[in-house]
């Protein structure tokens, strides 16, 4: 039986691609992908028949996969993986025992990684949220962002659809007081920038330019990331190590009799 492979891409650079999924598409004869990921998985994707998924409505993909199957396998590249704000959940439900999902390096995964920062950090921020303001706020009692932004809490900010100056003016709103932010623009991808400030400051940092592409005619996908919280500029001595060190890791090895 033939499979739909829905790989995982991360952000778009190859190097972070998964074992699982590299065999994945290796299988796979006909590749579906966004654009640019044609042009950075050119090296994976030799020889094999590339479409763009969103050049079909759901019925026509849906009819065109069934014979493609026939004959061969499939396989998505799928920025990120399935975790958060996936269009492809219907397919995988359509091909059930045929589907197979292999997780990739998230946005969140990668960003953390290339800020070199924990998103979570005892004493700094007790929690890490993912949300975006696309999605929020689309019945009358449903909370905003700046329920959201409050001290001791990171916040993972996808799909923004907010000019920045008022989506700072609501976090700002939020926190109440000045905090690191970080803006990662094409993470992994040609173009990449990387843009660490606070809310007081980001907006001149990006000196006019519209990372979000919100007045962009072509409705492109901005693929801008940001990350709002103390965590981004705290400063770490040893005391947390050493307080686990004590509490946990000398427990375990006691009790291992090690």
């Amino acid at each position: 039986m033939n499979k739909v492979y829905f790989v995982g891409a991360g952000p778009g650079d190859p190097q972070m691609l998964t074992l699982q999924g590299a065999a994945a598409l290796e299988k796979a004869t006909i590749v579906y992908l966004p654009l640019p990921y044609d042009e950075t998985f050119a090296e994976l994707l030799q020889g094999k028949q590339i479409l763009i998924p969103f050049d079909y409505d759901f019925a026509e993909l849906l009819s065109l996969l069934e014979m493609q199957l026939e004959s061969s396998a499939v396989a998505f590249l799928i920025p990120g993986d399935l975790t958060f704000y996936s269009p492809f959940q219907g397919l995988i439900n359509h091909f059930a025992e045929r589907a197979e999902v292999i997780a990739g390096v998230g946005i969140a995964n990668a960003a953390s990684a290339k800020l070199k920062r924990t998103l979570d950090l005892p004493s700094v921020c007790d929690r890490a949220l993912i949300l975006s303001p696309k999605t929020l706020g689309n019945k009358e009692d449903a909370p905003k962002l700046e329920d959201f932004a409050a001290p001791g809490a990171s916040l993972l900010i996808y799909m923004n659809n907010l000019p920045l100056e008022e989506l700072v003016t609501k976090l700002r709103n939020g926190y109440g007081k000045d905090v690191p932010i970080a803006l990662l623009h094409k993470l992994g991808l040609p173009g990449e920038k990387i843009i660490e400030a606070t809310l007081d400051s980001i907006v001149a940092a990006c000196d006019g330019f519209d990372y979000f592409y919100l007045d962009d005619p072509s409705k492109k996908p901005a693929l801008t990331f940001l990350i709002v919280g103390e965590t981004l500029q705290a400063e770490v001595d040893g005391g947390w190590w050493d307080y686990r060190r004590e509490t946990m890791w000398k427990q375990r090895k006691v009790a291992e009799g090690r």
